[in-house]
């Protein structure tokens, strides 16, 4: 089998990583690629996410048997609708199942045919309309852009200034471009988050272990959004034996709904979800593997991960043919100097042989690239020190083990990373 990843990020190094271990590979291309996909022996090829004609062009000149979309951009844009007509197996949703996560009013319309309990919202395309809104509701509030805004587009703001503020950086300063179109704004839940992801193949769904993300900047939960700081599966607030329900409160009545629509969902659907005192509610969806998710989660992950998704894209998804490993896994983030917002790259790294010779321990690079033959960052989101552990704790303690051999000037991360999950054991 010939495979084609889409992207660059840790994510996408993990999927080669563990589309390596399948004895039925035999080539692996990524594009663009990281510094991580290549050592692991992927090819990378220049070409961008959002070049849907690029791609389509290399998946037929290297004869590609899978392509699997890792960012949402390339999903929502209809890579796998061109991968289609081309007549290549692509693991992702077409360009209408993807508008679950292109656009926060379309899941929201979407969830609210098929009952799925969400917080309450209200969608405006009109600036002074939007503020009108915050005057007669009050705060707090989550203001969200309706598009893409790589995980950045969410204000949680606390008073009614903050509600404004964040209302102009969207639809007038444009921070986030055409993704503040429109302005969603959202009642504020209180709990828990956790990370559920289902492989779903247009009928079925099957559930993958919990995780949850570490969505703030800073320790304790503080600062602002980012793509992600880290991450841990199981989460101790989503246990095994509430997978099942919650797949059918959140996920296959999503399938349903998109299919009666003409548009089976395939690959992977992530709700993500507040723990509430009312019951779980759907924060978000996603149409991809989460990152960092994807890299804890797929540490655990057993099975033939590149016939499971080919199994998922011929609507024949067998759910024995996926297993998890009883262990816990723990990703910490390695972050430029700065990120999320203005950060330096070209930084050398080092000591990352070293962390990957501890024992459960992989370094995934997020990003990174190869300059002058010395390996360098890349991107805001560095590394992603990611470990297998008996538990939460030895998860916890091996992975922050591996991000001390790694020299990075500047470099920054959270040291809290599964403290949550470990409380609330220890809370049982």
């Amino acid at each position: 089998m010939r495979i084609l990843v889409i992207g660059s990020g840790g994510r996408e190094h993990a999927l080669v990583w563990k589309f390596m271990q399948s004895p039925g590979v035999k080539a692996v291309f990524a594009a663009p690629g990281n510094g991580g996909t290549s050592r692991e022996g992927a090819v990378n090829v220049p070409v961008s996410v959002d070049d849907l004609d690029g791609l389509v062009a290399l998946a037929r000149k290297e004869k590609i048997d899978l392509v699997v979309p890792g960012p949402e951009l390339p999903l929502t844009l209809g890579i796998t609708d061109r991968m289609r007509e081309a007549g290549i197996a692509c693991f992702g949703p077409d360009s209408y199942g993807a508008k679950l996560e292109g656009s926060k009013a379309f899941a929201k319309e979407i969830m609210a045919r098929a009952h799925v309990p969400t917080a309450h919202c209200t969608v405006f395309s009109d600036v002074e309309m939007a503020k009108n809104h915050v005057a007669k509701v009050g705060a707090p509030l989550v203001v969200k852009a309706d598009g893409l805004a790589a995980g950045k587009g969410v204000i949680m703001a606390g008073d009614s200034q903050e509600a404004l503020q964040a209302i102009d950086d969207i639809m007038s300063a444009r921070a986030f471009g055409s993704a503040g179109d429109l302005v969603v704004l959202e009642e504020c839940l209180v709990g828990e988050e956790a990370s559920f992801l289902c492989l779903c193949d247009g009928e079925r769904a099957v559930p993958l272990p919990s995780a949850q993300d570490h969505k703030r900047v800073f320790d304790n939960d503080e600062g602002p959004n980012t793509g992600g700081m880290g991450a841990y599966s199981p989460a101790p607030v989503l246990p095994d034996d509430m997978l099942e329900e919650m797949a059918d409160l959140t996920v296959r009545p999503i399938l349903r709904e998109l299919a009666k629509d003409g548009h089976p969902f395939v690959g992977v659907l992530y709700a993500g979800l507040m723990m509430t005192a009312d019951g779980p509610k759907v924060l978000e969806y996603n149409v991809r593997f989460g990152d960092p998710e994807c890299q804890p989660m797929l540490m655990r992950l057993e099975g033939d991960l590149p016939r499971i998704m080919l199994d998922c894209v011929a609507g024949k998804l067998d759910p024995t043919s996926i297993g998890q490993s009883a262990k816990t896994a723990l990703g910490v983030v390695m972050t430029a100097e700065g990120y999320p917002g203005a950060y330096t790259r070209g930084v050398s790294i080092t000591g990352i042989s070293e962390a990957d010779a501890l024992p459960g321990v992989k370094v995934f690079h997020s990003g990174t690239t190869i300059k002058d033959g010395a390996l360098v960052s890349n991107g805001g989101r560095v590394l992603c020190v990611t470990a297998l552990g008996d538990d939460l704790e030895d998860a916890q303690r091996a992975a922050y083990g591996g991000v001390e051999k790694i020299r990075m000037d500047g470099g920054f991360y959270r040291k809290d990373i599964g403290q949550k999950g470990i409380n609330r054991l220890k809370d049982k």
